[in-house]
């Protein structure tokens, strides 16, 4: 990540922008102490769920996984529905009892 002032922020704004489409962030300080940050902005689906998953990770509210998944998670298969079930005739049932 690049780091620039204030005053390099605000001379040298376009060429900052032109990293940003490279990909690369730029964290802006005043004083030496960080108050902003230029991040590259997704555009479309392609890679929008990275980005919204990386700002709630930043922002504390998401913790990534420290170890992989047990394995036992995908060695057994997930129960399957009864053939007889029906997801309408649960709702409606659910319906009748008032939830």
């Amino acid at each position: 990540m690049k780091k620039a002032s204030i005053t390099e922020a605000k001379n040298n704004l376009s060429a900052l922008i032109d990293g940003l489409k490279n990909g690369s962030s730029v964290l802006i300080a005043d004083r030496g102490r960080p108050v902003a940050r230029l991040e590259p902005a997704l555009m479309g689906d392609d890679g929008a769920d990275e980005g919204k998953l990386a700002r709630l990770v930043r922002d504390g509210v998401l913790r990534p996984g420290r170890a992989p998944p047990p394995h036992q998670v995908f060695a057994t298969r997930p129960p399957r529905p009864d053939e007889r079930a029906s997801a309408l005739g649960a709702l409606i049932a659910e319906r009748r009892e008032g939830r």
